[in-house]
């Protein structure tokens, strides 16, 4: 049974896709690509007109390129209730996100959501590039969460 990770951010084009593809890059370098199903969405839809999603912000994805990982063909999806049924593990980058998410999903009854960095020793916020422009931090940021989420997973047996 694959475990199934859901990635979110405001308006999925910049820190949830990175992410979600930093996230599968890991577990594929582990030889854990077949124990996961790993996606990402929006909780507004700022990013999403006419049931089209926009790409993957340029220097996301230049930024991910730069690190050898595509995230070719990813476009900006919304977080919808019935995701809740779909994915263990719901993680969002900040606060804000953490307010939608619930009420998006109709709550949070099995504790399924989470915030990336409250993985690791110094919880916060994923650091957001729409605003600081930085995407060197927002990487960093990234890496580290999911590197102490796989060790949560591994930890608790999931692995």
């Amino acid at each position: 049974m694959k475990i199934k990770v859901l990635f979110v951010c405001h308006g999925n084009i910049c820190r949830s896709p990175m992410a979600e593809f930093v996230f599968k890059d890991m577990v594929k370098k582990r030889g854990l690509e077949k124990q996961f199903y790993i996606e990402s969405r929006a909780t507004h839809t700022d990013e999403i007109w006419n049931g089209q999603g926009s790409p993957v912000y340029p220097p996301a994805r230049a930024k991910l390129a730069e690190v050898g990982i595509s995230c070719k063909g990813k476009t900006a999806q919304l977080l919808v209730k019935s995701d809740y049924n779909d994915y263990d593990y719901i993680i969002g980058m900040d606060s804000e996100n953490r307010r939608w998410m619930p009420k998006i999903l109709g709550g949070d009854p099995e504790e399924k959501i989470f915030l990336l960095l409250d993985f690791t020793d110094h919880p916060r916020s994923v650091a957001d590039p729409w605003y600081t422009g930085n995407f060197d931090v927002t990487y960093s940021d990234v890496v580290e969460g999911c590197n102490a989420f796989l060790d949560y997973l591994e930890e608790r047996g999931a692995l």
